[in-house]
């Protein structure tokens, strides 16, 4: 196991030198989603609409963020399971995803996808959300904002500590 210091996006260089167990510590742009947030992506790409943002080259972090305290950009914001997304994943694949973040086992279709388009599942740390919530630098609303908590976000963030699984 190696730690890497790793500016996001994620360029094909970086992936083909990672390896399983690596400390990956990101810096860069990610944004987040859960369950209710997937399930309208795929209303709208059902619909043959365009996601309001672009998914290649963006890693998407499972994760529903708590409101801000004041002066702060953001709560909480640790990750939540992966495998409740799985049912989403190969459309969101078709559409330009490669990289997410989350915590727990992903089923075999999503493995052989992340296999097939070399794409990468981060693994961050469950019950640390108050902890990851001090890599945010700047957050903001990209989509969905009636969702809430649920809504998407894109978070600046700097030292965000996850691991290749």
């Amino acid at each position: 196991m190696k730690t890497i210091t790793i500016n996001l996006p994620f360029t094909t260089d970086i992936i083909t030198n990672l390896n399983i167990g690596d400390k990956l510590i990101l810096n860069g742009k990610i944004i987040t989603a859960r369950d209710t947030a997937h399930k309208r992506m795929i209303e709208c790409l059902d619909k043959g609409e365009s996601l309001p943002f672009n998914l290649k080259n963006v890693c998407l972090y499972y994760c529903g963020p708590t409101p801000a305290k004041q002066g702060f950009p953001i709560g909480a914001c640790g990750p939540t399971t992966s495998g409740r997304m799985d049912v989403y994943t190969k459309r969101l694949f078709d559409a330009g995803l490669r990289y997410m973040i989350g915590k727990g086992d992903r089923n075999d279709v999503v493995k052989e996808l992340i296999t097939k388009h070399k794409g990468l599942y981060l693994v961050a740390i469950g019950g640390a959300g108050a902890l990851y919530g001090q890599s945010v630098r700047k957050c903001r609303c990209i989509a969905y904002e009636d969702l809430g908590a649920e809504a998407i976000y894109e978070l600046d963030i700097e030292e965000f500590v996850c691991y290749l699984v």
